[in-house]
């Protein structure tokens, strides 16, 4: 008889885990982070119109009315599996897939508007943007994943949270030491606790005196 494989252990979804993220350090990284857990145990955080409408507002972006949600959604999905894997690819130091830069380019033909200058009540400067529809959306989005890993400077600071349970890819801010996590506040602090656990669980293991 063969042996049983050992069990996975399965690792808790709690509510933080499906949060969507506006870390990442670019436009297009918060729309990779809309996976989170990667590759282990995925999970999804874009996963319907309510959230669709979450993240656009969480990154600053506006769907012109009429716009249909449902394919939107299912755009960004796509547009996310190839950006996660050109973003991966750049950190690993490895080719993206081809099909994966055929749909980044595809999406960045389109021609994204203007930028629009406009003074508030007070007489200062603001930018302003005219709502998209779902193509410039998407367009945006890849342009700004195209910016980051053709530009040395910016691809040398993609990292990929050395927490196994979150594997979040994100730009480091390089104004210092490298970071380690995605985040101090999640996976920094996840990774201390646990450190602690260890080390008291073994002074107590080394404490505890033989039968």
């Amino acid at each position: 008889m063969s042996e049983r494989a050992p069990a996975t252990p399965r690792t808790r979804v709690t509510a933080r885990a499906r949060e969507l993220r506006f870390d990442g350090g670019s436009l297009s990284l918060d729309l990779v982070a809309t996976v989170g857990r990667r590759p282990s145990t995925p999970v999804e955080r874009l996963g319907d119109h309510d959230r669709l409408r979450a993240w656009c507002h969480g990154t600053g972006l506006t769907v012109r009315d009429g716009e249909d949600p449902t394919a939107l959604l299912g755009a960004l999905h796509e547009l996310r599996s190839a950006a996660t894997d050109v973003a991966t690819a750049a950190v690993g130091g490895r080719a993206p897939r081809p099909e994966s830069v055929r749909r980044l380019n595809d999406l960045a033909r389109v021609e994204p508007p203007a930028p629009r200058l406009r003074v508030d009540s007070e007489g200062r400067p603001a930018a302003g943007t005219e709502p998209l529809s779902s193509a410039q959306l998407l367009s945006v989005v890849a342009r700004d994943l195209i910016a980051l890993v053709t530009d040395p400077r910016l691809r040398d600071r993609l990292r990929t949270c050395a927490a196994e349970v979150c594997g979040m890819v994100y730009l480091d801010p390089g104004n210092g030491k490298p970071r380690k996590w995605c985040s101090m506040e999640r996976c920094g602090n996840n990774a201390k606790a646990a450190r602690h656990r260890h080390r008291a669980a073994a002074s107590g293991a080394a404490s505890t005196p033989s039968p």
